[in-house]
């Protein structure tokens, strides 16, 4: 199950995409693309694709490391996005989105806000998250958005899911980003809060979803509207928190393609 913190890990018991041995076979050897979200749902396909990016680090002006997984066009150079994980930490999953965007000619960096730690169950998810230093992340962030802005094409994007789509929103207030994606992640800001935000934002949200709901939601359009931003479009759909997951219970199908389609747009607008 999901609440305002995170998402549980409770397994879907609606039917995953179809994958064949013939799928995963070609899949390992590069020779078809498969859907993402079927990518997502098994862990040796997300596995596969995660490992085809690279480790990540370099230091934050304090001291600290920025770490993550960078998957690179083809081409080697490219307009640049910045994940941000769940709360459970960088995981497969992450790095196979990276993996996808990367496919589209985006330079992808799939932050680790956790420095390699990772929450195997919702105890443990927890305790990174709170343990999680605030100051600390922030830097992290800015300063792999400069490193993406100075070895890419100059344009970047931030991109988070649940606890990573707050921190998506954070990191576009503090340093100017190029687009801003929310998926269903904390948005309950003032208008003071988002006077500095510079980019267009897309949002993602569920209209089941009884944490991140239409209550904190509307606040935050309204916030938007006073701190005299209107370069944004909040999404609903018929669906729960982290409805984007293909393992997770809550996943949508239907609503999930809906929402990858739209983001691909958002970035290819913003980006290109």
């Amino acid at each position: 199950m999901c609440d305002i913190n995170g998402c549980g890990s409770n397994q879907s018991d609606k039917p995953l995409p179809k994958v064949t041995a013939l799928d995963r076979r070609q899949f390992s050897l590069g020779l078809a693309s498969l859907p993402l979200a079927t990518v997502l749902a098994y862990p040796d396909l997300a596995r596969a694709a995660g490992a085809m990016s690279e480790d990540f680090s370099i230091d934050t002006p304090s001291g600290h490391k920025a770490t993550g997984s960078l998957a690179k066009p083809k081409s080697g150079k490219g307009p640049a996005i910045l994940l941000i994980h769940e709360w459970w930490g960088l995981n497969d999953q992450i790095r196979a989105v990276g993996h996808e965007l990367a496919e589209m000619g985006y330079l992808v960096l799939s932050i680790d806000l956790y420095d390699g730690k990772y929450g195997g169950t919702r105890e443990e998810a927890m305790s990174l998250m709170k343990g999680l230093n605030p100051t600390e992340a922030t830097e992290k962030l800015v300063t792999a958005i400069n490193w993406l802005r100075a070895n890419g094409t100059g344009k970047v994007a931030t991109m988070g899911w649940c606890f990573g789509g707050g921190w998506s929103l954070n990191a576009s207030l503090a340093t100017p980003v190029d687009a801003t994606v929310i998926y269903y992640g904390r948005v309950n800001k003032s208008a003071d809060d988002l006077k500095s935000l510079s980019s267009p934002i897309l949002g993602h949200f569920g209209t089941k979803d009884k944490s991140i709901n239409e209550k904190m939601v509307a606040g935050f359009e309204t916030s938007l509207k006073e701190a005299g931003k209107t370069d944004y479009t909040l999404h609903w759909y018929d669906a729960d928190h982290a409805f984007a997951n293909p393992t997770g219970s809550r996943y949508d199908e239907e609503d999930a393609a809906l929402a990858w389609t739209r983001t691909t747009s958002f970035l290819k607008e913003h980006l290109s």
